[in-house]
């Protein structure tokens, strides 16, 4: 009999459980529950006879994290960026330092809940809270969820006009980004590596585009790290302080990084590989970040440099952006515009395809749709496409409102992060969900206290100032 078991389990253990099915309250910790959206790539076998070798096991979990990084990199990022720096300067470099590293307790503990229980955050709450909340949670989610494709599609239509010299119309930007997601989207029908293997391209372009237009502007670097280590708030940026929030800590990257850890084959019941996967994904997801966070300081750093005090500065976004680094850098020959259209392309085009995992996960976790792939992608892209090109048909011609309405987007999300916030901690805190991994009172009280101290302060600020 024991024989026999063991020779039963490693089949029971990488049995696919996907979001078209589903596995019974009683078997959830006895079968190893893996995206439908990734095929494993490495046998248990290999994980057992390699657990050992810190090196391969870390490569082995080496992806998740960083798929998840491209929320930090997405347009809507680099809107908030430069608009911080335009409006504030280098004033609220610590604020983004901040929201970086609250945004990381929070996808590790992301992490943990889809590790700890084989399931992701959305089919979590379909399963632990009521019909009427479950249903208010979802919508919220689609609500961040739509407002942040937005964002990624039209900040990739703009990339696609700067590049096209404003040949094509912006609508038109929208349609080929909805078609070349599908496009990128098939590349996993090859295997997960091949994946993240574009995206780690897409990283490494927009990497090394930022980082040319920062060694191009010479930022004071003096200025730099007392913006990162002086916390300083004033009245007239508190829109841009709650969307940099907002920008940074998306709701939707919340459900989207329990699901992703799911790629690899990790066994819930085994408490030893359980605390190895999250040990290895603590330290892929931290330095992945590091990443976006020197990214998104590069922009930032940028347009304070060029910008910050200047009349230009309430009238730079997105699209415009270029054309005035092109003004201020470029001189006649240095192509300054196309380096930033195609840092802009490569964040909306890879946030663009997380965007639609996203709301797949969401989706097929909050209603258990069972349908196939192509069809549950398809219905996603449309939640988001439909008004996307509503948006850029009817602010095609006025640059300015589009970046208004970006701005907004941005602070709609910080409003957002609660419904997707109080649910993970909620869970995460609970024994019968996560059982000897569920976290401490530190944890659950540091979390929601980082978030809500940043918005009470700007909301303070804000009081004091219109006393004055």
């Amino acid at each position: 009999m024991a024989g026999h078991a063991s020779a039963e389990e490693p089949a029971a253990r990488t049995a696919p459980a996907t979001p078209e099915g589903s596995v019974d309250a009683g078997d959830q910790h006895s079968v190893l529950r893996r995206s439908s959206f990734f095929s494993a790539y490495s046998d248990d076998d290999d994980l057992e006879e390699n657990a050992f070798e810190p090196l391969l096991v870390s490569w082995l979990f080496t992806g998740p994290g960083f798929l998840m990084s491209i929320a930090f990199l997405d347009p809507g990022n680099l809107e908030g960026d430069l608009q911080a720096g335009a409006a504030a300067g280098d004033t609220l470099l610590w604020l983004l330092l901040w929201t970086t590293a609250m945004g990381l307790l929070v996808q590790l503990l992301s992490a943990r809940l889809g590790v700890a229980t084989g399931k992701h955050l959305a089919e979590l709450c379909r399963d632990e809270y009521p019909d009427w909340a479950r249903r208010a949670l979802w919508l919220m989610a689609e609500v961040a969820m739509v407002s942040a494709d937005i964002q990624e599609v039209i900040g990739s239509a703009a990339a696609i006009r700067i590049l096209g010299h404003g040949f094509l119309p912006l609508w038109a930007g929208v349609v080929i980004t909805g078609l070349d997601c599908f496009i990128f989207l098939s590349l996993e029908n090859y295997g997960v590596r091949k994946l993240e293997g574009l995206f780690a391209v897409l990283i490494a372009t927009m990497a090394l585009s930022f980082a040319w237009l920062f060694i191009e502007t010479k930022p004071n670097g003096k200025d730099l790290i007392i913006g990162l280590l002086i916390p300083k708030l004033s009245s007239r940026t508190i829109r841009q302080a709650v969307g940099l929030v907002g920008c940074v800590i998306t709701p939707h990257n919340v459900y989207l990084h329990s699901a992703l850890v799911q790629s690899r084959k990790i066994d819930p019941d085994n408490e030893y590989r359980v605390r190895e996967a999250l040990r290895y994904y603590t330290i892929e997801s931290t330095t992945a970040l590091v990443v976006p966070f020197i990214i998104n300081l590069f922009v930032t750093t940028v347009f304070a440099k060029g910008f910050y005090g200047t009349k230009e500065a309430g009238n730079i976004g997105l699209e415009n952006a270029g054309h005035y680094l092109q003004e201020k850098f470029g001189g006649e020959f240095f192509p300054i515009l196309y380096i930033w259209g195609v840092g802009l392309l490569a964040a909306g085009t890879s946030s663009t395809i997380t965007g639609t995992y996203a709301g797949q996960f969401i989706m097929s976790g909050f209603l258990n749709w069972r349908l196939k792939k192509w069809i549950r992608a398809l219905i996603t892209r449309s939640f988001a496409i439909v008004p996307t090109i509503t948006v850029a048909l009817w602010f095609n011609t006025s640059d300015s409102a589009l970046d208004v309405l970006n701005e907004w987007l941005n602070v709609l999300q910080s409003i957002q992060i609660p419904f997707a916030l109080i649910p993970l901690i909620t869970l995460v805190s609970k024994e019968q969900v996560m059982g000897v991994f569920k976290i401490g009172p530190r944890t659950q009280v540091c979390t929601p206290v980082a978030f809500f101290y940043e918005l009470l302060r700007a909301q303070d600020s804000k009081f004091l100032s219109s006393n004055q």
